[in-house]
């Protein structure tokens, strides 16, 4: 969970040392590029650091945080995937629009999640405003997409551990 006094970068890859053979997806909203490719990165360096093979590692770009669930839907059904990093950011704005779209992809990234029975790892930025955005993604709070990521290795090693 992302606070202000919680780094997103503090990751134990002494914990997973089963992830090799996973196959990954990754679906980036290319809004907000400047954000969502430092969340990339993030991402990229927990998988590889834990032996996941870059080949191994799919990543597929969409307008923005809205598509991310469709996004996220094609990778699983059209790619050999067993996991899947969502990852985008939405900055309040003036309007109600801000609610909207959290809502929409939140729910919808949920649906898809449930639906394909594979992780789906939120990371989506939601923050007040670009500064927090900077922050949370390789700034004083670390990088949300490590955060991401690990999550997505600890759901794949519980249902590895569950479902043989």
């Amino acid at each position: 969970m992302a606070t202000a006094s919680k780094n997103l970068s503090n990751f134990d890859k002494t914990k997973y040392t089963n992830c090799a053979d996973f196959n990954i997806g990754i679906v980036v909203s290319e809004w907000n590029r400047e954000i969502t490719e430092n969340l990339l990165n993030g991402a990229l360096d927990v998988f590889t650091s834990v032996g996941i093979l870059r080949e191994n590692i799919l990543i597929e770009w969409v307008p923005g945080a809205f598509e991310l669930p469709l996004g996220a839907q094609y990778i699983s059904r059209h790619a050999l995937v067993d996991g899947i990093v969502a990852i985008g950011v939405v900055i309040q704005g003036e309007t109600k629009h801000f609610d909207y779209v959290c809502s929409g992809t939140t729910n919808g990234l949920m649906q898809v999640m449930l639906t394909e029975n594979k992780p789906v790892a939120f990371c989506v930025l939601t923050d007040n405003n670009l500064q927090q955005s900077i922050e949370r993604s390789g700034g004083k709070h670390g990088n949300k997409g490590v955060e991401a990521a690990a999550a997505c290795l600890d759901m794949l090693l519980l249902k590895k551990k569950l479902i043989p």
